[in-house]
């Protein structure tokens, strides 16, 4: 299992090198911004209070990586007495310009204190181990996009030890009403979860939403911008109104 993985993040390295040495033509960009959020409401489900959110992108052409993390202020602790805290890393790829977009993440939320963050066996890992597709239509007057979440390894067991494999399934619409963003949002769990706080016993829609987002201008060159959230859980039965500020260059 060491030899195997060892063999992986050579391949990955070398994978990467080659990218950025065949794409010096295409653009390059950083994406470096933070989010002070009232609360983190992950897909529906509530997480913990106010948190600050970094996020760390690195674009080359249609190929994307990105580390983005959550830590909250209260030092709220988890049953397990650890205080919340979210690393989670993102490889994705779009297929033309308007191509669906693949994606391979890590999602770790063990917490603060939880220590074997390199900790990759099956039954002892508490990394969920996602991929995604996500799609958005060709049409300006319907830019409707649809994405797909699958658990396929980690921590994402069922009752018997087994892999689960957790599905999660979005809807986006973005919309504008005069200088105000706006985004509606329906999610769904197509069938039952164990592990990650859907409380799901079958199909079940888990976060219906609508994000509107701004900007304070602050003088003639600097604005800063701001977002508010209404979420609704019909799952849970739950709903959370989330407030939030983007600081980025």
């Amino acid at each position: 299992m060491k030899r195997l993985r060892n063999n992986i993040f050579a391949t990955a390295a070398v994978a990467v090198a080659c990218i950025l040495g065949t794409t010096s033509a295409k653009a390059q960009e950083f994406t470096v911004q933070g989010d002070l959020i009232s609360s983190y409401v992950w897909r529906g489900v509530y997480q913990t209070g106010a948190s600050f959110q970094p996020t760390l992108g690195f674009n080359i052409g249609d190929f994307s990586l990105t580390a983005w993390g959550s830590t909250d202020f209260d030092g709220n602790k988890s049953s397990e007495g650890l205080a919340s805290k979210e690393i989670d890393l993102t490889a994705a790829y779009t297929l033309g310009e308007s191509g669906p977009t693949l994606s391979v993440a890590s999602l770790w939320w063990a917490g603060q204190g939880a220590g074997k963050y390199f900790n990759f066996k099956s039954h002892e890992t508490a990394h969920f181990f996602e991929a995604g597709l996500a799609y958005t239509l060709p049409c300006e007057k319907l830019p409707l996009s649809m994405a797909w979440y699958l658990m396929f390894a980690g921590a994402d067991k069922n009752e018997e030890g087994k892999q689960n494999y957790s599905s999660y399934c979005e809807l986006n619409y973005p919309f504008s009403v005069k200088s105000v963003g706006l985004n509606a949002t329906v999610g769904f769990v197509p069938y039952k979860t164990y592990t990650v706080g859907y409380g799901n016993s079958g199909f079940a829609f888990t976060n219906v939403a609508l994000k509107a987002t701004t900007a304070i201008r602050i003088t003639d060159s600097f604005s800063l911008p701001i977002f508010a959230q209404a979420i609704w859980n019909p799952c849970l039965e739950d709903a959370h109104l989330v407030f939030g500020i983007t600081l980025k260059p």
